[in-house]
């Protein structure tokens, strides 16, 4: 099925393109990264004659990227990586730009979703842009003839990384991405301080419930399952945390957190937060062992970490309780609320915002400058996952400290000689 542009599908695009416009004004005024890139981009132009095909949460901080990239001469076609997470006045924004396309639409269907990134695949990209390696995936299953002239692609998000490092053990991976979620930019701020921010502050809006005083289980203690972890103790929770890792488990152990296997933290909890980017990390064994009225939550990618089928055949009565909210009800009388269907909380839920404006700032800008290095010295890299090189992590964090104010020292030339000498010692 042929998808049309965002602004072809609402009623009134004009209104829609200025309530857009107002939301990425604003998230652009508090983004200096993309601002002093986007500067450097306009008078290079580095993508000219480039078209980049992009599948991200389409919301205002995400398009202050995509319009720093069509600064710098790009074509741009974008959709939605998550049908929950798109703003359509923000899409709607975007598709009036002449050098934007979009696609993303909020609340799609599953033939819908699949629909609008094969809409962005037909614009042929030159360089892919993802969140959670769906448009990377589905050029390799589907368009396999479109490979050769991908120069190469970076991915979002850390579900998307391991995915694509699977694809690449097994020599599936047919063009290079840059793993941008792994850098050190992206994963302190973005996976600890984004996630854990916006987790919480997306359940107690949709909620409007405290933390203060309740039990918080938290599945998975990698970065974002640390970030969650903090912000809820430092919201007065008490945190358990579950863990397949050992090091993890202990790490988490060592910050004084509770840790558990699920089928016991599961009697203690009032709130769960998964945090793993694997399914089934809660079941309905563990309901079947859960309070009245706990709140079940997902801040990993995809809606495979709560079981959702395997509640609903235990319930015996589903309904809306809440915008954003659904309780069901079982068979003894108990009731397990789950936010946003299993989707990503911080982006799904009615009145979700996603992470700071300025936590992305550092993350998107790491996204432009790997768009920038594949568009101008793209032959260096081989098939497969990429480290983002550290020379441009490092170009993104010196940016953020002059927006900042906060000066640094510099190593002397004596300093330098030592660190790299290995005959130096005491």
């Amino acid at each position: 099925m042929t998808v049309s542009p965002i602004s072809d599908r609402l009623a009134d695009v004009e209104s829609a393109v200025a309530d857009g416009r107002t939301k990425i004004d604003w998230a652009y005024e508090h983004m200096p990264i993309l601002q002093s890139l986007r500067a450097d981009f306009e008078a290079e132009q580095p993508f000219a004659g480039l078209t980049i095909g992009m599948a991200l949460h389409v919301e205002a901080k995400t398009a202050a990227l995509v319009e720093t990239l069509a600064a710098g001469g790009a074509e741009v076609a974008i959709t939605g990586c998550n049908p929950l997470s798109t703003h359509d006045d923000v899409s709607a924004a975007l598709d009036a730009h002449e050098a934007i396309t979009s696609y993303a639409e909020h609340g799609v269907d599953e033939t819908g979703y699949y629909d609008a990134i094969e809409a962005v695949i037909a614009h042929e990209p030159d360089i892919t842009v993802d969140d959670g390696g769906d448009l990377v995936f589905r050029i390799h299953e589907e368009h396999p003839e479109l490979i050769d002239s991908i120069i190469g692609g970076s991915e979002e998000t850390t579900t998307g990384v391991h995915r694509l490092r699977s694809m690449d053990a097994d020599d599936a991976l047919d063009y290079p991405v840059f793993a941008v979620n792994d850098t050190p930019m992206k994963r302190l701020f973005d996976n600890v301080h984004g996630t854990g921010e916006a987790s919480l502050s997306s359940i107690a809006m949709t909620t409007n419930l405290s933390w203060a005083g309740k039990t918080v289980v938290v599945g998975g203690f990698g970065q974002c399952g640390r970030g969650v972890a903090r912000k809820a103790a430092g919201q007065n929770a008490s945190v358990v945390v579950t863990e397949v890792d050992p090091r993890r488990a202990l790490e988490a152990h060592m910050e004084g957190y509770e840790v558990l296997p699920m089928a016991e933290a599961a009697k203690k909890g009032d709130v769960f937060i998964t945090t793993t980017g694997n399914r089934d990390v809660i079941t309905p064994e563990h309901v079947q062992h859960m309070q009245d009225g706990v709140i079940l939550a997902n801040a990993g990618h995809f809606d495979v970490e709560i079981d959702l089928d395997g509640l609903a055949d235990l319930a015996v009565e589903q309904r809306a309780v809440r915008d954003g909210v659904r309780e069901y009800k079982l068979e003894d009388g108990r009731r397990i609320n789950v936010l946003a269907e299993g989707r990503l909380v911080n982006l799904a839920t009615p009145v979700s915002l996603g992470h700071p404006v300025e936590v992305m700032d550092q993350s998107f800008g790491i996204q432009a400058v790997a768009v920038r290095e594949l568009a101008t010295n793209g032959d260096a890299y081989d098939a497969g996952v990429h480290e983002v090189p550290d020379a441009l992590d490092r170009e993104v964090a010196t940016i953020k400290l002059e927006a900042e104010d906060i000066q640094i020292d510099e190593l002397t030339d004596e300093q330098a000689a030592y660190l790299d000498s290995w005959s130096q010692g005491t």
